[in-house]
């Protein structure tokens, strides 16, 4: 999660936590020229308390902290144009504008997702696809079709994933599902009652599963070998659309399939040329588009 997410979300913190980190985000272009000294004196707290915050955090002590705050600060002050991820336009934007705000609006989400992924987990996520038997993709409404790109993909790679929620066969395909496969579920909100019971199942039936959701505080973590999160300033409910945990999830989707791809690069670029030799010129050659035929 990012740094300013976590101040904004205050779990766990106590109430002298919570006064410090209000502070904190009401004058924060201030904060990386603001001292311990300075700081517990305008918080009305002490230094143990600035420390014991920035330790919650994740920071060996305050100075760890305003140095990676100074980097937050530093970057939004650079930023294009800030764009509300909920509403991100209005009746009175011309179709330039628009077109402007969204394309700043993409950047955004794919730069907050960047921050927020690490080398060790997307290896870690094509680890356990690649030893997979079998892919099982769970997602719904709008996930899906991210969903979609990535099976699509995957098949350049001679991997054919199945959409576990296509015809309304979730429950058996969950019940077919063994160690030797992986379980996906891609939800934004984590917020999908049959996914409890689902990866409670092959928690037990001790089948792979990787969650990848934009939601930092979701009960499934627990349950799951590997969580993707990738947090971005999107309600679960009123908002114009989906658009920056869907471009979130696009990238983290298309990374992923970069890393597959990548660790046997030379393999796939011949099984590429070989392929596409095939339907070029070989047996699979001047065959009509399903469209011709109608």
């Amino acid at each position: 999660m990012l740094l300013i997410d976590k101040l904004k979300r205050q779990e766990g913190l106590t109430p002298t936590d919570k006064q410090i980190a209000n502070y904190i985000l009401e004058h924060i272009t201030s904060i990386p020229s603001t001292g311990i000294e300075a700081l517990a004196k305008k918080t009305y707290t002490s230094h143990s308390a600035i420390v014991r915050l920035s330790k919650k955090l994740g920071f060996e002590g305050y100075k760890q902290f305003r140095l990676a705050l100074s980097e937050t600060v530093y970057k939004d002050l650079h930023q294009l144009g800030k764009v509300d991820a909920n509403f991100p336009f209005d009746s009175t934007d011309t179709t330039s504008q628009i077109s402007q705000k969204m394309a700043d609006l993409s950047i955004e989400a794919i730069r907050r997702a960047s921050e927020q992924l690490t080398p060790d987990k997307l290896d870690t996520a094509a680890e356990m696809l690649t030893k997979a038997d079998r892919i099982f993709l769970f997602a719904q409404g709008d996930s899906q079709i991210r969903a979609r790109s990535f099976q699509n993909k995957m098949v350049k790679l001679n991997r054919f994933l199945v959409i576990a929620e296509d015809y309304a066969d979730q429950a058996w395909n969950a019940a077919n599902l063994s160690k030797n496969d992986c379980a996906v579920f891609i939800t934004y909100s984590a917020k999908i009652p049959q996914y409890d019971q689902y990866i409670d199942y092959f928690a037990k039936e001790g089948v792979p599963t990787i969650l990848l959701t934009g939601n930092p505080t979701s009960s499934l973590q627990a349950f799951v070998d590997l969580s993707i999160v990738a947090t971005q300033d999107e309600y679960d409910f009123l908002k114009v659309g989906t658009f920056s945990s869907q471009v979130a999830f696009e990238y983290i989707l298309d990374t992923l399939f970069s890393v597959l791809y990548a660790k046997e690069y030379q393999k796939n670029l011949m099984n590429l040329k070989q392929k596409q030799q095939i339907i070029d010129k070989g047996a699979l050659a001047d065959l009509p588009y399903p469209g011709d035929l109608l």
